[in-house]
């Protein structure tokens, strides 16, 4: 390949890749790392520029890594499962208690367990020490197909007024689960202001997909049902599809290489305001807002020698602020038509305060090293740790998104038999992860879902 590569072309081709592959993650719905290089040392090395697709991690470092082209694709495989206890409660209405909602009892592994998550970077260097570059990458998601379990509920309570007791599916009839697929579109420009220090931003454009199946039974707790006083069902809460929304933010980031030993990364990444789902208008809150969270990078790298980086990174996640995903189910609780005495229309799903998943913010500490093993060699290894972001008060809706991963082990390698021609692979173990607690809407019962992980990706760069 040569310099007179048409980067339209190339927009055409990542368009397509981003397009075919779904997105999904590994701390809360985010990935543990972006970039081949990164993902092998945990996602650490923010302030350890080597490749284009760096950018993404911290887009100061567009300077730093010259003229090139980069892309992969990565095999990634969630092992997802659930499963509820008998229930003493089995969907009936009880005076003065309200009507319990039991599921199961259940014990199902989630069907669809291989995605493929694409990235592509090119970077240029420009006059007076600055550069620019485009970026796209799968950088989050979620995903569940739940198939063969039952659940009960009193078809004269507020899960009503559907006249059905059990039913396929997690929550509904068919099959149960959502998809989320997010493709990031990073537009960067950073300038060196000296041997020591560079800035950089990004423009962040992002394309969302989701669709939810089996959450009809949910229709008694909707702003719709509730604000007609039950005479109008929702019809933008289950099974309409695929639907996109599409948004933007910034990305700002700082690239320090203080001295020969040392060298600091920051990056901030603002909240990502996105479309809603005007067919999920009545799931999610805000009449189907679902932004994407601010995201924080810190990192400190020592060049230990000329053959060996040492990488110890910071990351925060702020999950709580996205009302969709941070907002407690216990809200719905206040809605009127729960049951429980509520008065509140605007706590109902699709209200503006409406219930969501109760994610807590997510602290990731990542640590990562780098050694360069002659003239062809370089292995990587990394372990990230941050604590799953879903309290056990929050089990019923996490059945349809359990991101419970913590640990992540990684290493990979780089081979470049050809100067300026480079083929990457890293490799990644997240092991498994338990939580238990209350159904939330049959307390006797409890529910227990689990998650472990892997994901092979591999990479090709050519410098120009």
């Amino acid at each position: 390949m040569n310099k007179k590569l048409n980067w339209l072309t190339t927009i055409a081709v990542v368009t397509g890749l981003c397009a075919a592959g779904s997105a999904y993650a590994t701390n809360g719905y985010y990935t543990h790392g972006n970039g081949t290089k990164n993902k092998a040392m945990a996602g650490s090395g923010i302030a350890l520029p080597e490749d284009a697709i760096d950018i993404t991690n911290n887009p100061a470092v567009a300077p730093f890594v010259g003229d090139q082209l980069i892309f992969g694709a990565a095999l990634f495989s969630p092992s997802r499962k659930y499963q509820t206890t008998d229930s003493m409660a089995n969907g009936q209405c009880f005076p003065g208690m309200g009507c319990a909602f039991t599921i199961g009892p259940n014990n199902i592994k989630s069907d669809s367990n291989y995605f493929v998550i694409p990235h592509i970077s090119r970077s240029w260097q420009l006059a007076n020490d600055s550069a620019w570059a485009l970026s796209f990458y799968g950088h989050g998601g979620m995903n569940t197909d739940w198939r063969g379990g039952t659940a009960t509920f009193d078809p004269d309570g507020p899960m009503g007024p559907a006249p059905v007791t059990t039913f396929d599916g997690t929550y509904g009839a068919g099959k149960a689960g959502v998809n989320l697929n997010q493709a990031f579109f990073d537009i960067t420009w950073a300038k060196k202001f000296n041997e020591k220090l560079s800035l950089g931003v990004s423009a962040v454009v992002v394309a969302q997909m989701f669709k939810a199946n089996g959450v009809g039974s949910f229709a008694g707790y909707t702003e719709t049902f509730a604000a007609s006083g039950g005479t109008v069902m929702p019809t933008s809460l289950s099974n309409n599809g695929n639907d996109w929304s599409f948004g933007a933010g910034l990305k700002v980031g700082l690239h320090s290489p203080i001295s020969d030993k040392i060298s600091l990364g920051l990056m901030y990444q603002t909240k990502i305001w996105m479309g809603e789902f005007d067919d999920y208008s009545d799931l999610f809150a805000g009449q189907g807002d679902l932004d994407i969270p601010a995201d924080l990078k810190f990192g400190v790298t020592f060049h230990a020698n000329e053959k060996l980086d040492l990488n110890f990174d910071f990351e925060y996640i702020w999950y709580s602020d996205v009302d969709s995903v941070g907002n407690p189910i216990q809200l719905l609780f206040g809605c009127p038509t729960a049951g429980a005495g509520g008065t509140n229309l605007s706590n109902c799903l699709g209200g503006d305060s409406g219930g969501g998943f109760g994610w807590d913010n997510m602290a990731i500490y990542k640590v990562g090293a780098k050694y360069k093993a002659g003239e062809d060699w370089t292995w990587r290894f990394g372990y990230s740790y941050g604590k799953q972001p879903i309290g056990n008060d929050q089990m019923t809706f996490n059945i349809l998104a359990p991101g419970v991963m913590e640990s992540h082990f990684t290493t990979g390698f780089t081979l470049e038999r050809t100067p300026g021609r480079q083929f990457n692979m890293s490799l990644m173990y997240a092991p498994n992860v338990k939580v238990t607690g209350p159904q939330n809407f049959d307390p006797s019962q409890n529910v227990t879902f689990e998650m472990y992980q892997w994901e092979l990706e591999g990479s090709y760069s050519w410098r120009f």
